[in-house]
């Protein structure tokens, strides 16, 4: 297939990789647009494709039979989609639906397979990567059962903000309830009342961060340990790291 154009780097997992591993994956992927609420994999369907986020960010589903689809995790440009095919197992785990509207490189998956069978550093950053989105997962089935719904939207936006690039993003209430796993009406009370103290303003659809600071004082500790697993794994790839060889 074609070369991608020439882009800026803007996936933090590619750029952590040397120079020559970074224009592998340059070389082998295309930059494309990523629609709002686009299904890009699906577990019913083995992948076709991997995706890096550059702009925008995508949501990862999981379901019951009889109940609306809870969101497990969330994928940005810090991280991947498909990374699960390090496991060699063709099928997704879960659905992935895009959340935020933006640009992606996309890499056939099979060359991503062949590329992981060739290229042990690069295989070596994505474990870690997988590690971390692991790690994601667990941490949001604790959080659903234990914390309040005030604090689970607190961290949900500040997941948002992180991979929004921008203070403002589209969300309705009924869709906010459906990835949380709870009624509207817990929502339009959580949502309520952080918009009463000024830190969020909510109309029509449209979300404003107005205090970051004050969401990290509502949400709870599972945010920040998510923010250091990711931390952690980049502190990891760095020079002399078998990624950046």
């Amino acid at each position: 297939m074609p070369s991608a154009a020439p882009v800026r780097v803007a996936n933090l997992l590619i750029g952590t990789l040397s120079r020559r591993n970074r224009d592998l994956i340059l070389a082998q992927s295309e930059l494309v647009e990523l629609e709002y609420g686009e299904t890009v994999c699906d577990p019913s369907r083995p992948y076709r494709h991997v995706y890096f986020p550059l702009l925008g960010f995508i949501s990862l589903f999981t379901g019951i039979t009889g109940h609306s689809p809870i969101e497990m995790g969330l994928i940005g440009n810090e991280g991947m989609l498909g990374a699960t095919l390090l496991l060699g197992v063709d099928m997704p785990p879960l659905k992935a639906v895009v959340q935020g509207p933006g640009s992606a490189l996309r890499m056939p998956a099979a060359n991503f397979q062949r590329m992981l069978r060739e290229q042990a550093p690069v295989k070596a950053l994505f474990e870690l990567y997988l590690y971390v989105l692991m790690r994601q997962l667990f941490q949001t089935a604790a959080c659903t059962c234990f914390h309040s719904v005030e604090e689970r939207l607190a961290r949900w936006l500040l997941m948002t903000h992180d991979r929004a690039h921008a203070d403002r993003f589209h969300l309705t209430h009924q869709w906010l309830a459906d990835m949380l796993g709870v009624r509207r009406s817990a929502i339009t009370i959580a949502a309520g009342d952080l918009q009463h103290r000024r830190l969020i303003s909510y109309t029509r659809g449209e979300i404003t961060v107005l205090s970051r600071r004050g969401l990290e004082a509502v949400t709870c500790e599972c945010y920040r340990k998510l923010v250091d697993d990711y931390a952690e794994v980049f502190q990891k790839v760095g020079p002399g790291s078998p990624a950046s060889s």
